[in-house]
Protein backbone atom coordinates (compact mmCIF):
# COMPACT_ATOMS: atom_id res chain seq x y z
CA UNK A 1 0.00 0.00 0.00
CA UNK A 2 1.13 3.51 -0.60
CA UNK A 3 0.68 6.67 1.40
CA UNK A 4 -1.90 7.63 -1.21
CA UNK A 5 -4.69 5.59 0.37
CA UNK A 6 -3.90 6.71 3.90
CA UNK A 7 -4.22 10.34 2.76
CA UNK A 8 -7.45 9.65 0.88
CA UNK A 9 -8.87 7.87 3.95
CA UNK A 10 -7.88 10.78 6.20
CA UNK A 11 -9.72 13.18 3.89
CA UNK A 12 -12.93 11.20 4.40
CA UNK A 13 -13.20 13.20 7.63
CA UNK A 14 -13.55 16.39 5.57
CA UNK A 15 -11.57 19.21 4.05
CA UNK A 16 -8.12 19.74 5.54
CA UNK A 17 -4.97 21.71 4.96
CA UNK A 18 -1.63 19.90 4.76
CA UNK A 19 -0.88 21.07 8.30
CA UNK A 20 -4.22 19.81 9.62
CA UNK A 21 -3.70 16.52 7.83
CA UNK A 22 -0.30 16.08 9.48
CA UNK A 23 -1.98 16.56 12.88
CA UNK A 24 -4.60 13.92 11.96
CA UNK A 25 -1.78 11.55 11.02
CA UNK A 26 -0.01 12.19 14.32
CA UNK A 27 -3.10 11.26 16.29
CA UNK A 28 -4.84 8.56 14.31
CA UNK A 29 -2.69 7.14 11.51
CA UNK A 30 0.78 7.18 13.10
CA UNK A 31 0.19 3.92 14.93
CA UNK A 32 -0.17 2.03 11.65
CA UNK A 33 1.01 4.28 8.81
CA UNK A 34 3.42 7.04 9.88
CA UNK A 35 4.28 9.90 7.53
CA UNK A 36 6.26 13.10 7.84
CA UNK A 37 4.63 16.42 6.96
CA UNK A 38 6.92 16.63 3.90
CA UNK A 39 5.70 13.23 2.67
CA UNK A 40 2.10 14.33 3.15
CA UNK A 41 2.59 17.56 1.19
CA UNK A 42 4.24 15.69 -1.69
CA UNK A 43 1.44 13.12 -1.70
CA UNK A 44 -1.24 15.82 -1.68
CA UNK A 45 0.40 17.39 -4.74
CA UNK A 46 0.42 14.03 -6.57
CA UNK A 47 -3.20 13.36 -5.63
CA UNK A 48 -4.23 16.80 -6.89
CA UNK A 49 -2.37 16.21 -10.18
CA UNK A 50 -4.13 12.84 -10.53
CA UNK A 51 -7.54 14.45 -9.92
CA UNK A 52 -8.17 12.46 -6.72
CA UNK A 53 -8.30 15.56 -4.52
CA UNK A 54 -9.13 19.20 -5.17
CA UNK A 55 -7.25 22.07 -3.64
CA UNK A 56 -8.52 25.55 -2.95
CA UNK A 57 -6.61 28.52 -1.61
CA UNK A 58 -7.75 30.26 1.55
CA UNK A 59 -6.43 33.77 2.10
CA UNK A 60 -5.60 34.63 5.67
CA UNK A 61 -4.78 38.02 7.12
CA UNK A 62 -2.33 37.28 9.90
CA UNK A 63 -1.04 33.95 8.66
CA UNK A 64 0.28 32.68 5.35
CA UNK A 65 -2.38 31.63 2.85
CA UNK A 66 -3.18 27.94 2.94
CA UNK A 67 -4.46 25.26 0.63
CA UNK A 68 -7.43 23.18 1.69
CA UNK A 69 -7.84 19.72 0.18
CA UNK A 70 -11.00 17.66 -0.36
CA UNK A 71 -11.66 14.31 -1.96
CA UNK A 72 -13.05 14.30 -5.49
CA UNK A 73 -15.55 11.68 -6.60
CA UNK A 74 -12.67 9.98 -8.46
CA UNK A 75 -10.72 9.91 -5.17
CA UNK A 76 -13.66 8.40 -3.32
CA UNK A 77 -14.09 5.75 -6.00
CA UNK A 78 -10.38 4.89 -5.99
CA UNK A 79 -10.51 4.58 -2.19
CA UNK A 80 -13.64 2.38 -2.36
CA UNK A 81 -11.88 0.05 -4.82
CA UNK A 82 -8.80 -0.09 -2.60
CA UNK A 83 -10.85 -0.71 0.57
CA UNK A 84 -12.76 -3.61 -1.04
CA UNK A 85 -9.62 -5.47 -2.18
CA UNK A 86 -7.88 -7.90 0.19
CA UNK A 87 -4.53 -6.74 1.62
CA UNK A 88 -1.56 -7.78 -0.50
CA UNK A 89 0.44 -9.29 2.32
CA UNK A 90 0.21 -9.80 6.06
CA UNK A 91 1.69 -7.30 8.48
CA UNK A 92 5.45 -7.50 8.92
CA UNK A 93 7.20 -6.23 12.03
CA UNK A 94 10.18 -3.98 11.36
CA UNK A 95 11.52 -2.83 14.68
CA UNK A 96 15.09 -1.71 15.31
CA UNK A 97 14.75 -2.61 18.99
CA UNK A 98 14.23 -6.27 18.09
CA UNK A 99 17.53 -6.31 16.18
CA UNK A 100 19.24 -4.79 19.22
CA UNK A 101 17.70 -7.49 21.44
CA UNK A 102 18.85 -10.18 19.01
CA UNK A 103 22.40 -8.82 19.27
CA UNK A 104 22.23 -8.14 23.03
CA UNK A 105 25.38 -8.64 25.04
CA UNK A 106 24.71 -6.43 28.07
CA UNK A 107 21.33 -7.03 29.74
CA UNK A 108 21.58 -3.82 31.79
CA UNK A 109 22.03 -1.63 28.70
CA UNK A 110 19.21 -3.49 26.99
CA UNK A 111 17.03 -2.96 30.05
CA UNK A 112 17.39 0.81 29.58
CA UNK A 113 16.25 0.46 25.96
CA UNK A 114 13.19 -1.52 27.04
CA UNK A 115 12.33 1.03 29.72
CA UNK A 116 12.56 3.77 27.10
CA UNK A 117 10.19 1.80 24.84
CA UNK A 118 7.76 1.46 27.75
CA UNK A 119 7.79 5.21 28.32
CA UNK A 120 7.08 5.78 24.64
CA UNK A 121 4.28 3.18 24.60
CA UNK A 122 2.65 4.71 27.70
CA UNK A 123 2.77 8.14 26.08
CA UNK A 124 1.12 6.87 22.91
CA UNK A 125 -1.46 4.94 24.91
CA UNK A 126 -2.33 8.06 26.91
CA UNK A 127 -2.71 10.06 23.69
CA UNK A 128 -4.92 7.35 22.11
CA UNK A 129 -7.09 7.23 25.23
CA UNK A 130 -7.58 11.02 25.04
CA UNK A 131 -8.60 10.70 21.38
CA UNK A 132 -10.98 7.87 22.32
CA UNK A 133 -12.55 10.03 25.05
CA UNK A 134 -12.93 12.89 22.58
CA UNK A 135 -14.54 10.60 19.98
CA UNK A 136 -16.96 9.08 22.48
CA UNK A 137 -17.76 12.55 23.85
CA UNK A 138 -19.28 11.17 27.07
CA UNK A 139 -21.25 8.42 25.31
CA UNK A 140 -20.94 4.72 25.99
CA UNK A 141 -19.18 2.79 23.24
CA UNK A 142 -22.37 1.04 22.03
CA UNK A 143 -24.17 4.37 21.82
CA UNK A 144 -21.32 5.88 19.81
CA UNK A 145 -21.23 2.87 17.48
CA UNK A 146 -25.00 3.04 16.93
CA UNK A 147 -25.03 6.79 16.23
CA UNK A 148 -21.80 7.35 14.34
CA UNK A 149 -21.78 7.61 10.56
CA UNK A 150 -18.22 6.29 10.35
CA UNK A 151 -16.76 3.78 12.78
CA UNK A 152 -13.52 3.11 10.87
CA UNK A 153 -11.52 5.78 12.71
CA UNK A 154 -12.69 4.35 16.03
CA UNK A 155 -11.82 0.79 15.03
CA UNK A 156 -8.31 1.77 13.93
CA UNK A 157 -7.91 3.70 17.18
CA UNK A 158 -8.84 0.54 19.10
CA UNK A 159 -6.09 -1.28 17.19
CA UNK A 160 -3.58 1.38 18.21
CA UNK A 161 -4.65 1.07 21.84
CA UNK A 162 -4.34 -2.72 21.83
CA UNK A 163 -0.97 -2.49 20.03
CA UNK A 164 0.47 -0.22 22.72
CA UNK A 165 -1.05 -2.32 25.51
CA UNK A 166 0.67 -5.37 24.01
CA UNK A 167 3.93 -3.43 23.72
CA UNK A 168 3.73 -2.73 27.45
CA UNK A 169 3.00 -6.40 28.29
CA UNK A 170 5.91 -7.53 26.12
CA UNK A 171 8.27 -4.96 27.67
CA UNK A 172 7.29 -6.09 31.17
CA UNK A 173 8.06 -9.71 30.21
CA UNK A 174 11.41 -8.75 28.66
CA UNK A 175 12.37 -6.78 31.78
CA UNK A 176 11.51 -9.78 33.98
CA UNK A 177 13.72 -12.04 31.84
CA UNK A 178 16.59 -9.52 31.84
CA UNK A 179 16.39 -9.11 35.63
CA UNK A 180 16.56 -12.89 36.04
CA UNK A 181 19.67 -12.97 33.84
CA UNK A 182 21.35 -10.18 35.80
CA UNK A 183 20.47 -11.87 39.14
CA UNK A 184 21.76 -15.23 37.89
CA UNK A 185 24.75 -13.52 36.43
Amino acid sequence: MSLKYAVLAALLEGEASGYELSKVFDVSFANFWPATPQQLYRELERLAQDGLVEARFVQQERRPNKRMFTLTEAGREDLRTFAAAPPRRPTAVRDELLIKLQAMEDPETTQALIEERMTWARGKLDRYERVRDRLLDGRAEDEFLRESDRVGPYLTLLRGISFEEENLRWCERVLAVLKQRVAAG
